[in-house]
């Protein structure tokens, strides 16, 4: 079966090339060892799986070898709108995130410096009082939809993978995990998901693919491509 894993320009990566059983040609990469932290920026819509694939990495390589940055994290507070006014923002514009923070953060972790990174509660739409301590690790991953907007935070990444799924399937994995996790209805989340996730999603989630360093189709669990990934991240003893 053909492993569906497609490889942009990496000028950091060496690989050979490999067919599978089906003639398909698929890439088995061989990064090259380096001392410094290794950061992997995830992307691509929502529920396309990029927290199944930090949870992938993280079972593979151990958390004591993985620190984990989370976009959804440095949502701006937005503590003088009343709530209101904050539940009718648009959380999946790039002006809803607090880059300058987000950035700052990603680059003390890149020197060796554990961060204090803000807590935002979904339900409240705002920050919490509280902080979550992010150690520096060999490993460092940033997830998110909007990863890849800002070029600061694009210039200190080693990998960019996008996770690419349809709209169909994005949609019922968003209603799945908003109704469990967030309390919102199914038709809440289907009127915020045409009215505003789909029409930013073709403003910027889609164009920062042409960015990315690996595409990963995900309408399923793609096994094959995330065994492939896993093994292309370097990991010094």
């Amino acid at each position: 079966m053909a492993c569906n894993f497609t490889l942009a320009k990496l000028s950091t990566l060496d690989y050979n090339k490999k067919r599978d059983q089906s003639g398909s040609l698929f890439f088995i990469f061989v990064l090259l060892k380096t001392k410094e932290m290794f950061t992997i920026g995830i992307t691509g819509g929502t529920a396309s799986g990029k927290t199944t694939l930090v949870k992938k990495v993280i079972a593979h390589y151990g958390s004591n070898h993985v620190s984990v940055l989370s976009q959804d994290a440095y949502y701006k507070s937005n503590e003088k709108l009343c709530f209101e006014d904050r539940a009718k923002l648009n959380f999946d514009h790039p002006n809803s995130i607090d880059f300058d923070l987000l950035y700052t953060h990603l680059l003390s972790l890149k020197k060796g410096e554990s961060i204090a990174s803000p807590v935002y509660s979904f339900k409240k739409h705002r920050r919490t009082t509280k902080k979550h301590l992010v150690s520096p690790k060999k490993i460092l991953i940033l997830e998110g939809i909007l990863v890849l907007h800002d070029k600061r935070i694009v210039k200190l990444l080693d990998m960019k993978v996008f996770m690419e799924a349809s709209e169909k399937v994005r949609l019922q994995r968003r209603i799945d995990r908003d109704h469990l996790e967030r309390g919102r209805t199914k038709d809440q989340v289907k009127n915020r998901f045409q009215n505003t996730l789909k029409p930013m999603h073709i403003l910027y989630i889609e164009p920062s693919k042409r960015i990315a360093d690996i595409l990963i189709q995900n309408d399923k669990n793609n096994n094959d491509a995330f065994h492939v990934l896993l093994n292309s991240i370097p990991l010094n003893s």
